[in-house]
């Protein structure tokens, strides 16, 4: 059985309390999540010798959450990753977005879903996190109204439910940033971690990491994560996509459809597993290329330095207005968007 408390975790410069909500099954691991920017502040799991250890990065106080950059443990929409030229159209209307990425959108904007206090309450076992997007909020058209489930089972498994309703067409492509490191947060580099991802495509990005429209095969490239490699082995090799994303920073397209899995992390020291379940089209390997350990600083006080957390972000493909062979991001009026990723933590046998 999963207990859930709650605590004050600050309070924004307007005065607004803001929450913190601990999830903690009977064998004690647990997860905590902030009601700003929903963003997940602690996953703590037992390591092979049983000890726990928190995988996942953040900060201490609701002050490095405010001023952050990096995302770490946020909720990211209306629409995550990139939107090329900042702009999109849908129906007859082009709409424009904030460029916060070069001439491009990134995250919806400078104040996303992640820059947003969310309304976190209970239901029995679950975490429910909703907000509601004004029309126009960022850009975006309709009124959006998104719910965020956030589960923690007795298996120690992650499982966040997203669902979302508009009165407007709208683009809608939700997900979470939270950085991992299975050795623990602070634990120094993940270029250790061996994944393996299960696709045998990708989308190919430009030097912008824009997707330009082509699928290509991993096979025979770096990206080629169908077995296990460590991230560290072929990150630094001379391979354009390599070189224009500062690592790896790319869009994969996870074989089958619907609920699967579609990637594994092992931590050879702690003997930590993550597998990786979704039933959207694509997955965000991102090897943590634009840490750069300046403030604010980490858990505990320590610096959250290039390459020490990573991110698996299901999504729709980025770029996909664009795109019309990817498939679309656009909840239209009155349709129900839902999709379903789990994050599952065990040991190595």
């Amino acid at each position: 059985m999963t207990n859930i408390t709650k605590q004050q975790f600050g309070s924004l410069s307007c005065g607004k309390p803001v929450y913190s909500y601990k999830l903690t099954n009977s064998k004690g691991a647990y997860l905590e999540v902030i009601e700003f920017g929903g963003a997940i502040r602690s996953i703590v799991v037992p390591d092979s010798e049983g000890a726990l250890v928190d995988v996942a990065l953040g900060y201490d106080d609701l002050g490095s959450y405010v001023s952050q950059d990096k995302y770490i443990g946020a909720l990211i929409g209306r629409h995550g990753n990139r939107v090329e030229d900042a702009k999109f159209k849908l129906g007859r209307k082009v709409y424009t977005l904030a460029k916060n990425d070069g001439r491009n959108n990134l995250h919806s904007g400078p104040k996303g879903f992640d820059k947003r206090l969310w309304h976190g309450e209970t239901d029995g076992e679950t975490l429910v996190l909703s907000y509601r997007s004004e029309d126009g909020e960022e850009g975006f058209p309709g009124n959006l109204d998104v719910t965020v489930r956030y589960s923690f089972t007795e298996d120690n498994a992650l499982i966040i439910d997203y669902k979302a309703e508009s009165d407007a067409d709208t683009l809608c492509n939700l997900t979470n940033h939270c950085y991992f490191n299975l050795d623990g947060q602070a634990s120094g580099s993940i270029l250790e971690h061996s994944l393996k991802i299960n696709a045998t495509h990708f989308t190919v990005g430009n030097s912008e990491c824009l997707p330009t429209g082509y699928v290509a095969k991993v096979e025979g490239t770096p990206l080629d994560f169908t077995d296990f490699h460590t991230i560290g082995e072929r990150i630094g090799e001379k391979y354009e996509q390599l070189i224009f994303a500062g690592g790896y920073d790319h869009n994969f397209c996870p074989d089958g459809k619907g609920m699967r899995q579609v990637a594994t992390l092992k931590a050879a020291k702690s003997g930590i597993v993550m597998d990786v379940y979704s039933d959207l089209p694509g997955i965000q390997f991102y090897s943590g290329n634009f840490l750069d350990g300046t403030a604010p600083y980490g858990k505990g006080g320590k610096p959250i330095e290039k390459r020490t957390g990573l991110c698996l972000e299901t999504q729709f493909y980025p770029n996909a207005m664009k795109h019309r062979n990817f498939e679309q991001p656009v909840l239209r009026a009155g349709e129900k968007y839902h999709h379903v990723t789990v994050y599952s933590f065990s040991v190595q046998g």
